[in-house]
């Protein structure tokens, strides 16, 4: 059964500014990022204090820091590290049958706010997620990342652990969501203890070199066929 709980004080407005700027930002670094550095910079001065600063603080990296470098850092961080992975399902499942059930249940969340991915996408990425929470539906995306909160903290734990400059971003999104509670600390806890199930089994329709760890370094991340929004008070 889901659990709606009370979370931080945040407008839908500040919370679309939030997921759209982390699903962009967190995104396999390229030109077509660098482009939109201003509009997430103008967007973030209206939101609170703290989330502002976990933006501006990446944003700030990005500028200062050369492209290459940008994209070789991303690869090292995401592609090669199992517990600093953006496909949320990965975290409890790994890649075992269980897994491909939990897809196949992101993808009937999609279906039923009436998108749907191409072949290409796997649905549990988390900037496809993000992206989902922004533009169509901001209920089921949050429950999404709430079902795979012990996950996404383990994400962040770890990217902090290394000094990571994507840190911030996941700082930002579990700003917008509620504090752990007691089973979610315990799950965490085994999760950076035991790691994810390492039962190796094929998840097609689903599976794809693109979203696997370890897979094609030079390959990005998906493409997310979902709309722009223009963000809430950009000006």
């Amino acid at each position: 059964m889901s659990r709606r709980r009370s979370g931080p004080t945040l407008s839908p407005d500040e919370l679309t500014i939030i997921w759209q700027s982390v699903s962009l930002l967190l995104d396999y670094p390229d030109a077509t990022l660098l482009t939109r550095v201003d509009l997430i910079r103008r967007a973030a001065l209206d939101l609170p204090p703290a989330a502002a600063d976990d933006l501006l603080r990446f944003v700030g990296h990005l500028e200062r820091t050369p492209l290459s470098v940008l994209q070789a850092d991303y690869v090292e961080t995401f592609d090669s590290r199992r517990r600093c992975n953006l496909f949320l399902t990965y975290f409890a499942h790994g890649d075992t049958r269980k897994r491909g059930l939990a897809l196949l249940r992101f993808k009937q969340t999609y279906l039923r706010s009436g998108v749907e991915l191409d072949e290409t996408e796997l649905p549990d990425h988390l900037c496809v997620v993000l992206e989902f929470a922004a533009t169509i539906d901001p209920d089921r995306g949050r429950q999404l990342m709430l079902d795979h909160r012990a996950g996404l903290e383990l994400l962040r734990l770890s990217l902090r652990d290394m000094s990571s400059p994507w840190a911030s971003l996941i700082d930002a999104v579990a700003s917008t969501l509620p504090p752990l509670d007691g089973e979610e600390r315990d799950a965490v806890r085994r999760l950076a203890a035991e790691g994810p199930p390492e039962e190796e089994v094929g998840l097609a329709p689903f599976a794809h070199p693109r979203f696997s760890p370890g897979g094609d370094a030079t390959s990005t991340s998906a493409s997310i066929h979902l709309p722009m929004p223009s963000f809430p008070g950009a000006r």
